[in-house]
């Protein structure tokens, strides 16, 4: 075919160089045939002898030949007729030298596609390698498709595109026969994790993002969604007013509300505004795709926001309270807050009263809330005051049965010995219950005859059980002072002939301190060292934990007090032997003056006879002493 039109068009050149050689005279016929060798064969000349034309004669005939096709550059989109079809392509002829062919895959989307049919292609190359024009259909299709792109980008036009496929991140959409990029979160405007469903779907597209380089563009389902959803928001919020009743769709549940669609509009239901009654997370009440009528209870046009209620929706319960609730009743009720002031009872779902630490327990004793009562359980309790219009109501515990301190002397008289509880310790002393309402305390200094404590929990603990000793009644001010050391015998009384003052002891030294150490002695007796006490005749003194010898330097038994001394045995030991070595120096010398006054008298008496024996008597001593020496 590509010859046949060669052969057409030289024919047609030939023609008009002849026309054009009719009227020039230089043109030369039946010029004598000349024979030469091969080698001089001139090839100016054709089989049919025409002769050649001059050099400036076959210029113009070239030029016109040439301007019988019309001119064509590389990249231009031009028409052009389909002239044949074959097997694998299309041959279109744009009125160039030579037609040209092109894929006929390229020709898909127009099965029906026939000689004669005008369709527009790109001009790839105007010869190619092979000396063959180059179209291009798909080209063609792909320039003009990002035309129309780049004008719906200016404009905002809304296209349509079929999704071909899936890609990494989001979707191929084919739009005026070009692919362009939709992103996953450009879908909608829920979060979509299922590509698949959407391949082979022909929907609706905005142009969001073109990139003219490299011929790039990125479009939106989202944002046709949001505009439409922005169009009902603003028609809705026009039509807003408080009060208004609308029905919504749960979307969204958080800790503190869910979030309502009401058609285009987001509103807000929040936690407190659910349920009359306390409630712990909204899903106790609602669930998610749920559909509700819902109050509008505020919203700003500002922003957007729009507040809901659905309590409000029903009659407040403190103003359709049951006609039989009054001063007295008795209620059951759940609970469903706890402080340290007390607890509030659910006593229907909106309705609550306080049980206050007082009205707990008849006992006059510290009570912690938090430890009475748990979340959730169910108590009974007397209506004490109701107040409908404050909306208040207090609770009694307590109340619910007669006040034991009214007859207290019947049951617990005073000496009389019982076992109770262990509910509490202080620093000071031991709280005991002896029954539901009724306890009392037993100090410190009365739980052990003997031992000193620095915190009762060295003595008891918390739930334990005690015995004790009705001490004292307080009938006024319900209180009972209780004892524990007083179910026996007072051991001071007995223990003061033991213990007397000098009298030495063992002890062990139990802890120590920079005033003293408390010393351990027999039959479970504590006394104390003052520290100056503790010295030992070496210069060390007595560590904790060591056994040693102690002497009593005082013992008080109306204050339970011994003082004891370890220095004070060993300082007593050195001044008796310094009293004894003293003793015998006075002694002697007593014995020595003794002596002197004797011989003095003697000396008086004597004679010269006595005078001359005691002179041989003398004589003889010193020669006695120069021999021992």
């Amino acid at each position: 075919m590509i010859l046949f039109n060669k052969q057409l068009n030289a024919d047609a050149q030939e023609s008009a160089a002849a026309s054009e050689a009719a009227t020039v005279p230089t043109a030369t016929t039946n010029a004598p045939e000349v024979v030469t060798a091969h080698d001089d064969f001139d090839w100016s000349i054709d089989k049919r002898n025409v002769s050649h034309y001059a050099e400036s004669e076959r210029v113009k005939y070239d030029k016109v030949y040439d301007n019988t096709f019309i001119q064509i550059e590389d990249g231009e989109i031009i028409r052009g007729g389909v002239v044949a079809l074959t097997k694998t392509d299309v041959v279109v002829n744009i009125g160039f030298k030579s037609d040209g062919l092109v894929s006929l895959n390229e020709f898909r989307d127009l099965p029906g596609l026939a000689v004669g049919d005008e369709v527009e292609v790109m001009v790839v190359e105007k010869e190619d390698r092979s000396g063959n024009l180059h179209l291009s259909r798909k080209s063609a299709r792909i320039y003009r498709a990002w035309e129309r792109i780049v004008e719906v980008h200016k404009t905002g036009e809304v296209v349509t595109g079929t999704v071909t496929s899936k890609t990494k991140g989001g979707l191929i959409v084919d739009v005026f026969g070009m692919e362009t990029f939709l992103p996953g979160s450009q879908i909608d405007v829920k979060p979509v994790t299922d590509y698949d469903q959407f391949v082979g779907k022909t929907m609706e597209f905005k142009v969001v993002k073109i990139n003219e380089t490299i011929k790039n563009a990125v479009v939106s389902h989202k944002a046709l969604i949001e505009s439409d959803i922005e169009a009902q928001r603003a028609e809705i919020m026009s039509k807003l007013e408080k009060g208004q009743v609308l029905e919504g769709i749960v979307k969204n549940i958080t800790d503190f509300g869910a979030f309502m669609d009401l058609g285009g509009l987001d509103g807000l239901l929040y936690i407190t505004d659910i349920s009359w009654g306390r409630i712990s997370h909204p899903s106790e009440v609602v669930k998610m795709d749920q559909k509700l009528q819902v109050v509008v209870l505020d919203f700003d046009d500002d922003k957007k926001r729009i507040s809901l209620g659905l309590k409000q929706l029903t009659p407040h319960p403190w103003d359709v309270l049951p006609e039989g609730l009054a001063e007295g009743s008795v209620v059951k009720g759940k609970v469903v807050n706890i402080e340290d002031y007390g607890a509030f009872l659910e006593i229907q779902p909106g309705v609550e009263g306080l049980v206050h630490v007082s009205e707990i327990t008849w006992a006059n004793t510290p009570i912690n809330a938090k430890e009475f009562f748990k979340l959730g359980d169910e108590h009974e309790a007397k209506v004490v005051t109701l107040d409908k219009d404050a909306r208040k109501m207090s609770l009694s515990i307590k109340q619910m049965t007669q006040d034991p301190w009214n007859t207290i002397e019947n049951k617990f008289p005073e000496n009389s010995k019982h076992k109770g509880l262990v509910k509490n310790i202080t620093p000071y002393g031991v709280f005991v219950e002896l029954e539901p309402g009724i306890g009392g305390m037993i100090h410190i200094s009365d739980l052990s005859w003997l031992k000193r404590f620095n915190h009762p929990t060295d003595y008891t603990k918390v739930a334990e059980t005690i015995d004790v000793i009705i001490l004292s009644i307080d009938k006024e001010n319900r209180k009972l002072q209780l004892g524990h050391k007083q179910l026996e015998e007072d051991p001071w009384n007995s223990l003061e002939e033991t213990f007397a003052i000098g009298s030495i002891h063992e002890g062990t030294v139990t802890r120590k301190d920079d005033k003293g150490a408390l010393v351990q002695l027999q039959y479970g007796l504590e006394g104390f060292a003052p520290n100056r006490h503790l010295n030992k005749e070496d210069g060390s003194q007595v560590k904790a934990d060591e056994t040693a010898q102690f002497v009593v330097i005082e013992f008080d038994r109306n204050e339970k007090r011994i003082v004891l001394s370890h220095a004070r045995i060993w300082e007593q030991h050195i001044a008796e032997e310094k009293e004894a070595a003293k003793k015998e120096a006075k002694a002697e010398s007593d014995n020595t003056k003794k002596a002197v006054k004797n011989i003095q008298a003697k000396v008086e008496k004597a004679t010269l006879g006595d005078l001359g024996a005691l002179a041989e008597i003398k004589a003889k001593l010193q020669e006695g002493e120069g021999d021992t020496k």
